[in-house]
């Protein structure tokens, strides 16, 4: 009885970090939010392998840069309809520098190996940083109706 009364104060105080420590760990950071491998994403251009229904969306199983975060301009590989097709990021939901566009969903058009695109049209504004890369998107810029 002694024994359990000694140790009163310590049990609330273990019982507080740990529920400090279990909060942590479900904090959301910006990577969190960015196109990395099994990411969902959205196909925004009219080839057939992407307008054409699946009972699953696109999923990203390999990100083109060093540390495994894709941004826009950044290829991607994708995990289409049982096929592995490559992708480039033309949007993404993860907030970037200062004046630069924010989408609602992680949009990308597909790609060949050669860089030429799959679709000969883009559907959704992308975003207009692409222009400002040095990156070889010359034709995917082309085929944009808008940009923002």
């Amino acid at each position: 009885m002694a024994l359990q009364n000694f140790y009163r104060p310590f049990m609330g105080l273990l019982v507080e970090t740990s529920c400090r420590l279990h909060q942590r760990t479900f904090s959301v950071s910006a990577v969190a939010a960015a196109i990395q491998k099994m990411t969902r994403v959205r196909v925004v251009d009219n080839s057939p392998l992407g307008n054409t229904p699946y009972h699953r969306p696109p999923k990203v199983i390999h990100v083109y840069t060093k540390n495994g975060v894709g941004k826009v301009g950044d290829t991607v590989l994708l995990a289409i309809k049982g096929q592995k097709k490559k992708a480039l990021i033309v949007g993404h939901k993860m907030p970037g520098d200062r004046m630069t566009p924010r989408f609602d969903s992680n949009n990308v058009v597909l790609i060949e190996d050669n860089g030429n695109p799959t679709g000969t049209r883009i559907k959704v504004p992308i975003s207009s940083k692409l222009r400002k890369m040095e990156g070889d998107h010359s034709k995917v810029l082309a085929i944009a109706s808008s940009f923002v």
